[in-house]
């Protein structure tokens, strides 16, 4: 253990260890009810890990095993992200999904999913022929035999969420320390003395959130995990955005008991996206991108919509979720040691992150936690970089454009570079901005990108996984 001792600034009520979309929408959740919080990252910025690559759906939990947490936390996390996103400038996209059906056996699955969306309080969900479904979606293959609508599937911005909760965080007294890991601990009966690569921290409650190394913080911690992540990749295919033309909903396969399958949609950035994998691996740091895999990912999106074989792809992209050996999240709260792990949550988090917020904060105070809430709490209002909403572009005096595939402004750019949650690697950037995402993938701004951004980032562009 480090030597230093704890002061006054280095003592907090709630520690939270992973900034992910879990871990950010946690802290705002205890900030909020008046918690002095303190969010480490062991990586350069937030959302380095599995937060970093999903598909930007916003669920609503139809498919997810009745009475689990996880249909639960989702459920309730759909319903606050409705009630706050206007307050904090989110986006949100009405675009409904539909589950369809290719074969006789995923067909013979449909009344049993809707049965089950039905348990599960998706009670607005319209059975379809086959002919219905290609009605709706005209540009569908001709094999789909039947499915089902569900409305209140949406489309957001899985990077200006997170961002928001934290800011809202870091706007109602909490703070943020990066390139922070947690590397020991020991709780006294009465408190907790971490030990980070930045010093000792105190706090009266940890909570794990560190998504890919939930069952090693554990381990650290409290010397045991109850359970195993495993990490799944999932990969991508992104199409330019002339594709997005082809989809209006969210289409879906019938899941299996494994994953929810290959996905068709349109991205809150304007193209259309085909994915993810389910595919376990023992690495938990690098995703590799694997051509085979990526064309077979091609092909089966053609397979539903015939016209994406005219279409050109503008980026290839993968990500880790922290799956385990169980189907349902796993939250377990240590009242006597005063720390909860939040473990497992795969490909629903950015769905369910506010709703496991809340129930963190719920078994908190089950267990006598009680704090001050602030009298007039900070709603930060975040700048659009979604195309559902008025960008910067399109206003006044923005200082030109600098990435030109996606229109990201002067202005844009030096308001993260100079904002209260400022970036500290060009990865960072890139999510809070859209910098390099489009078309050239950075071909044509990195030089200019690269002179505003000197001596402003700890993790400078240097290319490679910095421009990812």
């Amino acid at each position: 253990m480090s030597q230093r001792g704890v002061d006054e600034r280095d003592s907090y009520d709630v520690a939270i260890i992973g900034g992910g979309v879990v871990g950010c929408a946690i802290a705002r959740r205890f900030a909020l009810e008046g918690a002095r919080v303190v969010l480490l990252e062991k990586a350069p910025d937030i959302l380095d890990g599995a937060s970093k690559g999903n598909s930007g759906i916003l669920h609503t939990g139809f498919d997810a095993p009745p009475g689990s947490l996880e249909q639960a936390c989702v459920a309730a996390g759909h319903a606050e992200y409705l009630e706050i996103r206007e307050r904090l400038g989110l986006p949100l996209i009405r675009a409904g999904a539909l589950v369809l059906a290719w074969t006789d056996e995923e067909t013979a699955a449909l009344p049993a999913l809707m049965e089950q969306a039905h348990r599960n309080g998706v009670d607005d969900i319209v059975p379809l022929t086959g002919a219905e479904a290609r009605r709706l979606e005209p540009g569908l293959a001709a094999g789909v035999r039947a499915g089902f609508q569900v409305p209140r599937e949406y489309l957001i911005d899985p990077w200006t969420a997170p961002h928001a909760y934290l800011l809202q965080a870091l706007g109602n007294g909490g703070m943020l320390l990066r390139d922070c890991e947690v590397t020991t601990g020991v709780f006294d009966g009465a408190a907790w003395l971490l030990e980070t690569t930045q010093g000792a921290i105190g706090a009266g409650l940890v909570i794990n959130a560190a998504g890919l190394y939930g069952d090693i913080v554990d381990e650290r911690l409290i010397g045991r995990s109850d359970f195993t992540v495993r990490p799944r990749k999932g990969q991508f295919v992104v199409y330019d955005k002339t594709a997005a033309a082809l989809a209006s909903h969210i289409l879906l396969p019938v899941p299996s008991k494994t994953t929810k399958g290959i996905v068709v949609c349109r991205t809150a950035f304007g193209n259309l996206l085909v994915g993810p994998t389910a595919e376990d691996q023992d690495d938990r740091r690098e995703a590799a991108l694997v051509p085979e895999t990526l064309r077979a990912l091609q092909r089966r999106g053609e397979e539903i919509l015939p016209g994406l074989a005219d279409q050109p792809v503008t980026a290839l992209y993968a990500g880790l979720r922290p799956a385990t050996e169980f189907k349902d999240y796993q939250i377990r709260h240590d009242p006597a040691r005063r720390y909860v792990t939040v473990g497992g949550i795969r490909s629903t988090g950015l769905s369910g992150a506010l709703g496991i917020a809340r129930h963190v904060a719920g078994l908190a105070a089950a267990a006598g936690a009680r704090f001050e809430p602030p009298a007039e709490p900070d709603w930060p209002v975040l700048g659009a970089i979604a195309e559902s909403e008025e960008r910067d572009w399109q206003r006044p005096d923005n200082g030109g454009i600098v990435c030109h595939c996606e229109l990201v402004t002067r202005r844009e750019i030096e308001a993260a570079l100079a904002g209260r949650l400022a970036p500290r690697s060009f990865a960072g950037l890139k999510r809070r901005t859209r910098a390099t995402m489009g078309r050239c993938q950075g071909f044509y701004c990195s030089a200019e990108l690269a002179a505003l951004t000197r001596d402003r980032l700890v993790h400078p562009m240097l290319g490679g996984d910095d421009a990812n």
